[in-house]
């Protein structure tokens, strides 16, 4: 949110994402929005400037990465980064009710979820539990992958990041139309655990450069 109150456009809200991981992976965090004022200002309500969807990974916090506080992202997270009428709703919620501007869909180098789905296409080992739920989820991810010449492990992540925005799209018509007439946007961020950064894969309704060699990089 800006200083004067007034709501980010979708690319406002997105370059205050790229600003505060720049200063996250600099090692210059600000740490805004986290004291007691800010948090006396939120009793009233909230209205986060992004909503974000991404892995439940615990190297992964959005606030942390992107050097926000309280009040200024919605965050949904799942194993994978898995869709669920739950994070459906959750999301829809975020761009219908909180009126958030921008959904990111985040994805992680070293995914646990992608894999477990590898090993499960490629070598035929099966988790037990619930936990088959999410490789079965992810598994076209990876056979999309394939399809596509894709083999080495961040190539397969960020097909999987598309993949789930894609999803996105197709299953949510608030998103898709919020999209179409300008009042929202959607990206996937592909972020990497040894440098803190994170790069556009994906780009629904900005629209600006895909980058297609920094996070690809091994």
């Amino acid at each position: 949110m800006d200083g004067d109150g007034r709501r980010p456009t979708p690319r406002e809200a997105f370059e205050l994402l790229q600003l505060g991981n720049r200063r996250f992976a600099a090692g210059a965090s600000l740490h805004p929005n986290q004291d007691a004022a800010r948090r006396a200002e939120l009793e009233p309500g909230q209205r986060p400037f992004a909503a974000l969807f991404g892995c439940s990974d615990s190297r992964l916090a959005a606030e942390i990465i992107f050097d926000r506080g309280l009040g200024d992202l919605f965050v949904v997270r799942t194993a994978g980064h898995i869709l669920g009428p739950e994070v459906l709703g959750s999301l829809e919620y975020g761009l219908e009710v909180l009126g958030c501007p921008l959904v990111v869909v985040l994805g992680h180098d070293s995914c646990g979820a992608v894999a477990a789905a590898r090993s499960a296409l490629e070598d035929g080992e099966i988790a037990s539990g619930y936990v088959t739920d999410v490789i079965a989820s992810v598994a076209p991810s990876v056979l999309a992958a394939r399809a596509n010449g894709l083999a080495k492990e961040r190539e397969v992540i960020a097909e999987h990041i598309r993949r789930t925005v894609d999803l996105l799209m197709e299953r949510s018509q608030a998103l898709s139309r919020r999209v179409a007439d300008g009042r929202a946007a959607m990206v996937g961020m592909f972020y990497r655990l040894d440098v803190g950064t994170a790069h556009l894969v994906a780009d629904r309704g900005l629209p600006i450069e895909v980058d297609r060699a920094g996070w690809a990089t091994e």
